[in-house]
This record gives C-alpha cells, structure tokens and sequence, in this order.
C-alpha cells in the first residue's frame, strides 16, 4: 500500500457544488423561490435557523471562484443549474438573466480550460410547482423536462447529471422530513420516487434527441450495505437495505424494472405502483451515457435491521468512514452494471475547520479521507471498474441544508462574514495530486 499509484493519463480531477449551498443571491435578476427557500425559512427546520440566502456568495463572486479553481489545476467542475433562476415558477418562459449567469460561467472555466459539468436538479424545486403537488404530481416530471430542454439549449455543456441523489429527496424529503418538502409519510415519498426517476428518463431523451454526441445520467449516491454479523437474519437485513439504498434506483435507470422484493415492501406503504403507468419503465431506462456516483458512507445493519456504526464518524454522524465501501461499490457496478462509464460526482467529509494563527487551514483529517478513498478508487479501478473522473465534495464550504454552516465539508474555507477563501492543506494536497497524477 506504500507504493504510488498511478492514474491514467487522461483521468479527468474536479470539485463539485450545488447551487443553494453557495450561490446566495436568492432574491436577484429574477429568481423564483425554491422549496429550500421556503423549508429554511421556516422555524425548526435548519440548525440555527441558518438560510441560503448569502450562502458562499458564489452569483457575485464566481469570477474569483474559476480564478481560485484554475489555480488548484481543476480539470472539471461540477456545479449544479438553480431551477427557479431558469424558470421563477417551474414552468414558462426562461429567465433571460438566469440563463446569462450559467453561460458566463461556463465560458469562465472553459477560458481557463476547465470542463464543465453541470446538474440540472439539486434539490432546489421551484415553490410554485411543490404547490401544486411537488414531485407526488406527474406533471412535475414534465416541466422538468421542458426545464431541462431549455438548459440544454442555451448552454454548450457536454457532460450532464439529471438528478442529484433522488434517494436523498425522497428519504430525506418525504419519509423523514428532515429536508424539503419536509413530508413525513412513506406513501408519498415512493410515488415522489417514481416521477423523480421518471423526469430523469423524460430529460435524458430530450437530450438524445436534440443534442446528439453530448452525454447524461443521474448521480445516485450509493451506499454498500453490510451485515452487521453473519447471522441469517442480518444477511437478509442487509439484502433488504440494498434493495432501499441502491437496486430501487440503478434497476430501474440500468434494468429497466424496479426490484421484485423491493417493489413488494413498497406495495405495503405507498401506492406507488398505481402511478407506474405503461411505457414509464422504458423512458426510465433510456439508456445513459455515463452514471454519477456519489459515495460517502457505507450501511451496516443487523438482524432487527439496525444500523450499527463499525467504522470511526466524521462530524456529520451520518458519516461512517470506511474507504472500502467506495472500492466496493465501483467493483459491483462493473459486475451487476457492467457498460456504463462511471464519473465520481461526490465524495467528501465535514470536519470542523478554522484558520490558524497565520491563516492556515489544517484539515489533516480530510487529506487522510481522501487519501484512502482515492487509493481505493484505484484499485477498483485496477479490477476493471470503468472510472473516469473523480469530483470531490465540496469546492468551497457551503450552506450544508439542514445542518445550515455549522459543517464544512470544502477543500476551500470560505468567512462567512468576510466570504475571504482560504484554500485548505486538502486543497493544496489535491492541487498536487492533480499535477501528479498519483497518490502516495
């Protein structure tokens, strides 16, 4: 494990963000109001009562943001497009002014010859149409898509992402209530599930057929899921945890089906099945041009089901380390999914992070996080996974939803007060391994 190891010439390194957690600005140029706007706003929900409505600043400050970017040697940046800046009401007309910040900057980084990548849906749904049913309503799926048709139109990016982690939204967002919408009812949450996966597949034929030699796909945040021990009923515990955390999005997506177990449990709790019309499978399952993974945490359960934390945390408790996991689940795509290009759309950790005496950042806990997880990026990749690129989580610290600034999860700190970045000794480790090419 001393040894280096090398990637490919033409591997591709980049950040990620999310529009909500650093743009700021949500009041400008014609915005809309999204359901984070709305869910943040109300008490109780985000720690502190902390907003987006500053967050990272990023809608004035994306010049020194690409400026800050190519001096780290980013390859490719992944940003996220604010539905409610295209369309303020989820549907119409675009907003011209919008449009003209996401064109200014991808012509940014393309000038400093970054790749962009851009995202269409991070959660930011426009208000009026979570008025009119949110993703419960079928419709939404549609407008998503004419949404979509409208990005693809207006802005020369090849690589695009559907929909971001759709697992977070309906878990998150409509079985615990911790997240917009702030539903709490299993029957809702899994025909939101069903419309979510279906605008993906209306948006991905839209491309296809407007934009021939681009590429799309969702990004899936994927958690491996374990047996706690090696009893029956934690062998079957943790069968059922993949069928909830990964075969009910990548069958769909990659199979054309949802899975059998899966679909029966559902059947108990949502009617779900009801909204699943003829054809809806098949729209789903057009085919993607490359698959974003997102990975963070790995799920041990036990007998009863229970999740059961085997590995040290970060500061997000949700957060288990364990490298392996990454490894793990590059190495079952290339066996259960095999064909698609994967491209690593998120991996990162929150830890808590503040400029020393002479204005350092030693954040020694993330190098070591993406030390391992980059090593076992590696050697899924020596097995045959088929990864192209890796994005790390985040760019810049950023407004962390729920959990509001209180979690920093970027290689670049950013003073709310000041918005002064200071790159990080991760930001500074990574910009290394970019010139490199390799992890030691």
């Amino acid at each position: 494990m001393n040894s280096p190891a090398r990637f490919p010439s033409d591997f591709v390194w980049g950040a990620a963000t999310a529009a909500y957690q650093i743009e700021g600005a949500t009041r400008e140029d014609g915005r809309g109001v999204s359901v984070w706007d709305t869910f943040s706003a109300t008490p109780g929900t985000v720690r502190d009562g902390d907003t987006g409505e500053t967050a990272a600043d990023h809608y004035h400050r994306y010049a020194e943001d690409l400026d800050l970017m190519a001096g780290l040697g980013l390859q490719s940046y992944r940003f996220s497009v604010a539905w409610p800046r295209i369309q303020p009401t989820g549907s119409g007309a675009p907003n011209q002014k919008g449009l003209d910040f996401y064109r200014r900057l991808v012509e940014g980084l393309v000038e400093r010859g970054i790749r962009p990548m851009a995202t269409l849906f991070h959660w930011d749904l426009p208000q009026e149409l979570q008025d009119r049913g949110g993703w419960e309503n079928r419709d939404t799926a549609e407008r998503f898509a004419d949404y979509a048709e409208i990005v693809f139109d207006a802005l020369p990016v090849r690589d695009w992402l559907t929909v971001n982690e759709p697992k977070t939204v309906v878990d998150c967002g409509y079985r615990n209530g911790i997240h917009a919408p702030g539903v709490r009812d299993d029957a809702r949450a899994f025909v939101a599930l069903h419309h979510l996966l279906l605008g993906h597949g209306l948006a991905t034929r839209r491309l296809h057929a407007g934009h021939p030699g681009r590429r799309i796909g969702p990004a899936l945040n994927l958690h491996p899921s374990y047996p706690a021990d090696e009893s029956p009923e934690a062998l079957a515990a943790a069968r059922h945890q993949d069928g909830l955390e990964n075969r009910l999005y990548l069958d769909p997506i990659l199979k054309g089906r949802y899975p059998e177990d899966t679909l029966a449990w559902i059947a108990e709790r949502s009617p779900m099945a009801e909204h699943i019309r003829e054809g809806d499978l098949a729209v789903i399952s057009e085919p993607i041009d490359l698959l974003g993974v997102q990975y963070y945490t790995p799920i041990f359960v036990d007998g009863a089901g229970e999740r059961v934390i085997t590995n040290p945390r970060a500061q997000a408790e949700w957060l288990e380390i364990y490298p392996e996991g990454l490894h793990d689940v590059l190495v079952r795509l290339r066996r259960d999914y095999d064909g698609v290009p994967l491209v690593i759309t998120e991996n990162g950790l929150a830890t808590v992070d503040a400029p020393d005496a002479d204005g350092r950042v030693r954040d020694d806990e993330r190098i070591a996080y993406l030390h391992g997880h980059l090593r076992a990026m590696h050697r899924a990749m020596a097995e045959g996974a088929r990864v192209e690129a890796y994005h790390v989580w985040s760019l810049l610290d950023n407004y962390e939803w729920a959990e509001g600034y209180s979690q920093r999860f970027g290689i670049v700190h950013v003073d709310y007060t000041t918005q002064r970045r200071t790159p990080k000794d991760s930001a500074l480790w990574y910009r290394d391994v970019i010139e490199s090419g390799e992890i030691r």
